[in-house]
């Protein structure tokens, strides 16, 4: 597949997936649940959630463009799918069910799926493109350790 479908076919998937996760999360953060919840210190304002999704997908359809364009496996899709899961699972584990503990268990393990992406796949032709991981890799650390912070102090 040419590289703008490819493109164009991660970013339907990535911001789909995004928005099957918002739908499941129900009233989210404006919930009474999560606002009465003690939050860590650090805990970004609430349009930093959304400015930073966007540009992590973006980075990651990019990447995965590249990735897909010269590898493809039926453990990379397995890989990519199971990021997907886990991505929309989270926000209905913890905002919808208000599941804590099983939540930080998806997130760490969404971040370790997407941590192996950079480990693993790091041929010639896209060794340079996987950077773009690190903006997802730094904010699923921040994430993790914001579900960790609510399960410890509520």
């Amino acid at each position: 597949m040419k590289f703008i479908p490819l493109l164009i076919l991660f970013l339907v998937i990535n911001f789909g997936s995004l928005a099957v996760g918002s739908w499941l999360m129900g009233n989210g953060a404006s919930s009474s649940w999560y606002t009465n919840l003690n939050k860590a210190p650090w805990t970004p304002p609430g349009w930093v959630f959304g400015a930073a999704w966007t540009l992590i997908m973006i980075c990651f359809s990019v990447y995965l463009t590249y990735l897909f364009k010269d590898y493809k496996s039926s453990v990379l899709i397995g890989v990519f799918a199971l990021q997907v899961v886990l991505n929309i699972a989270w926000n209905f584990l913890f905002f919808n069910q208000h599941l804590v503990l099983l939540a930080l268990i998806v997130i760490a393990l969404l971040t370790a799926v997407i941590f192996y992406f950079f480990f693993t796949y790091r041929m010639d032709a896209i060794n340079s493109w996987r950077y773009l991981l690190i903006p997802y890799m730094i904010w699923l650390c921040i994430a993790t350790s914001l579900n960790l912070y609510v399960l410890l102090k509520n």
